[in-house]
């Protein structure tokens, strides 16, 4: 499975990460984030993203993302150079993985939602296990508090961490490789938990591998569910 999943799959570079996140966004879906950290390596197929833009990015304002008033010392990844991960803490417990895109100066970031671990699973349940019991394998990277527990990654520790050359921060590294054909099918829809309307069907900026046991289950936000007419 590891080797067929890597041999379909390429290097990412900065200049396909350059387009807004939200265009971005489905062509991650099938990707490969490999992480690896004193305690192994971890290699994990993207299988649920979901797009949020900065301010001034794009047509539309996205007031579900952290950059939506401008640059700040928590979202300043975000506004960096493409293909780094932007890691932040979620309810002060899980940390959140990231692909930032766009050009720097412009902020965008792709949540990494969901995935397959594919390699290093040993090693993502004993991290995982750490917060309680897994009870399959499809739940260890299944939302993106536990696929943050299962490569690794943390806040603060982590954040701006580069996907693309590799470099180590923090005694990690991190390399993104992107499929060499989109996986079909592809299914988009409102964003998961977010509160009002850029949790709602305005923004269906989460996309998904249809079918695939390793998504999360859909919630709707706080106020974000439309209402019965």
């Amino acid at each position: 499975m590891p080797g067929r999943d890597l041999a379909q799959t390429r290097p990412a570079e900065r200049a396909d990460l350059r387009a807004s996140a939200l265009e971005v966004a489905p062509t991650l879906l099938g990707a490969v984030l490999i992480t690896s950290l004193a305690d192994g390596e971890v290699a994990l197929r993207v299988t649920e993203v979901e797009a949020y833009h900065g301010l001034g990015t794009g047509a539309v304002p996205d007031p579900g993302s952290h950059a939506r008033m401008g640059p700040t010392a928590r979202n300043a990844t975000m506004w960096g150079e493409p293909g780094h991960l932007y890691v932040y803490l979620s309810h002060g417990i899980h940390s959140c993985v990231n692909v930032v895109c766009g050009p720097a100066g412009v902020a965008g970031g792709v949540l990494l939602r969901a995935g397959e671990v594919i390699a290093g699973s040993d090693i993502a349940r004993r991290r995982r296990t750490l917060r309680g019991v897994v009870r399959a394998d499809r739940d260890l990277a299944r939302g993106p508090g536990r696929l943050g527990d299962a490569v690794g990654l943390r806040h603060a520790l982590h954040d701006g961490i580069d996907a693309i050359e590799g470099v180590p921060l923090g005694g990690a590294t991190a390399r993104l490789l992107l499929p060499a054909a989109r996986p079909a099918p592809v299914v988009s829809g409102p964003r998961v938990g977010v509160a009002g309307v850029a949790g709602g069907p305005e923004y269906p900026w989460r996309f998904w591998i249809g079918g695939d046991p390793t998504v999360s289950a859909f919630r709707w936000g706080r106020g974000a569910a439309p209402t019965a007419v």
